[in-house]
């Protein structure tokens, strides 16, 4: 892993921190138990310290490059258009509690799953906009 480090790989790796939040929710709020539960909780928490180690070191390593504005632009473009997509998610959710349409576990399924697609989505924008923006 000599390889530079770039603000897309950065924005890439977000998705796997949302995955990983999904994983997390699940093992915190489902209801019922399975032998090979263990198995799996035990792989995301393994999964997860390594994962953690090996991006801080890369984070750091970003950290001291000198970072293109023009890219950096283009991620603000890309987060400002994922937070109107993530208020009306959250509002559509709210509104779905607040007519007892979704009860709190189906919320929580449903903020983390915004989550996850909202991490998919923000590194496609990014993509997209970026190929733009050097044509």
């Amino acid at each position: 892993m000599k390889s530079n480090v770039t603000l897309k790989e950065i924005v890439g790796t977000k998705i796997i921190y949302a995955l990983l939040l999904v994983c997390y929710y699940w093992m915190w709020a489902r209801q019922d138990w399975h032998q090979y539960y263990g198995v799996i909780q035990n792989t995301v928490i393994t999964f997860t310290i390594a994962f953690f180690a090996i991006r801080a070191n890369r984070v750091r390593k970003y950290g001291k490059k000198e970072q293109d504005q023009r890219t950096i632009q283009v991620l603000q473009k890309a987060d400002a258009i994922g937070l109107k997509i993530m208020v009306a998610a959250v509002m559509f959710i709210a509104a779905g509690c607040a007519v007892a349409f979704i009860d709190g576990r189906t919320a929580g399924y449903a903020l983390v799953g915004t989550i996850f697609a909202l991490t998919v989505i923000r590194y496609v924008l990014f993509c997209v906009m970026g190929k733009g923006e050097t044509a």
